[in-house]
C-alpha cells in the first residue's frame, strides 16, 4: 500500500460503542438519566424502577437523544399504558437531553433476579 491510499482503520476492540460526546459530559449525562429513572416508581411496588430491573438498556446517541428499552414486572400491570410517559418526562427533563423514545418489551420477562440489593431490602426480599 502506497502513502497515498486511504487506510482502513479497523477497530479490534469489537463490541466497543464510541460516542462523539465528550467522556465528562457522557459520564454527567449517564448519572442523571439513572437518578431521573430512580424517581419513577411502580405504584404498587416501594421501589424505583431502575432498582426493580426494569429498565434493560439505555442507548445515549450522539445528538443526545435517549433510547430506552424496558419491561414491567407483568404485562397486565395496570400502569403499563402510563410507565412509558413517566420515564420519558423523568428523563426528558435532564439537563442536556434532546429527547427520550421509551420501548416496552416482555423478552426476556422481569423475574425477581433482575432487581438490585437495595430493592431486594426495600421489598423484605433480602
Amino acid at each position: 500500500m502506497s502513502l497515498g491510499e486511504a487506510q482502513e482503520k479497523v477497530d479490534v476492540r469489537e463490541g466497543i460503542v464510541h460516542s462523539g460526546i465528550p467522556a465528562e459530559e457522557l459520564a454527567r449525562l449517564s448519572d442523571d438519566i439513572i437518578a431521573a429513572l430512580k424517581t419513577v416508581y411502580d405504584p404498587e411496588i416501594p421501589a424505583d424502577i431502575f432498582e426493580l430491573g426494569l429498565i434493560y438498556k439505555i442507548d445515549i446517541e450522539d445528538d443526545r437523544m435517549v433510547k430506552i428499552d424496558m419491561t414491567l414486572t407483568a404485562p397486565g400491570c395496570p400502569v403499563a399504558g402510563e410507565m412509558p410517559g413517566w420515564v420519558e418526562n423523568a428523563v426528558g427533563a435532564v439537563e442536556g437531553v434532546s429527547g427520550v423514545e421509551v420501548t416496552m418489551t416482555f423478552d426476556p420477562p422481569w423475574t425477581p433476579d433482575r432487581m438490585s440489593e437495595e430493592a431486594q431490602v426495600a421489598l423484605g426480599w433480602y
